[in-house]
């Protein structure tokens, strides 16, 4: 269950970067919504962490960071190509590709 909490937080701040690259973009009210979704994206995504890394059967720390920040990039990535129009070059997309199979390594081999 804590991994897919991890998950969760993840995509989380996926999210809260969306809004912050979303509120510069902007102004008025409408950059005031975006704010405020950065905002509750970054509330929520920490507090996920939180749960995902706390008690008895928490996450290791330092894998479950990596794997959240990987999701995080990752993310990021991906709606920067598909939202912000970002360039989707081949060695991008390669190192996209390792940063994954680094994150699927981390979770294999923690216990």
């Amino acid at each position: 269950m804590n991994w897919i909490i991890l998950i969760i937080a993840g995509l989380f701040e996926t999210g809260f970067a969306t809004c912050l690259g979303k509120a510069q973009e902007t102004s008025g009210k409408e950059s005031t919504y975006w704010w405020i979704g950065f905002f509750l994206c970054l509330f929520t995504s920490m507090f996920l962490m939180f749960k995902a890394i706390s008690g008895q059967d928490g996450l290791p720390i330092g894998t479950a960071y990596a794997v959240w920040t990987g999701i995080g990039a990752v993310g990021g990535v991906i709606v920067g190509i598909f939202i912000f129009k970002e360039p989707a070059t081949f060695w991008r997309l390669f190192f996209v590709f390792t940063l994954i199979a680094s994150i699927v390594g981390l979770k294999a081999v923690s216990h």
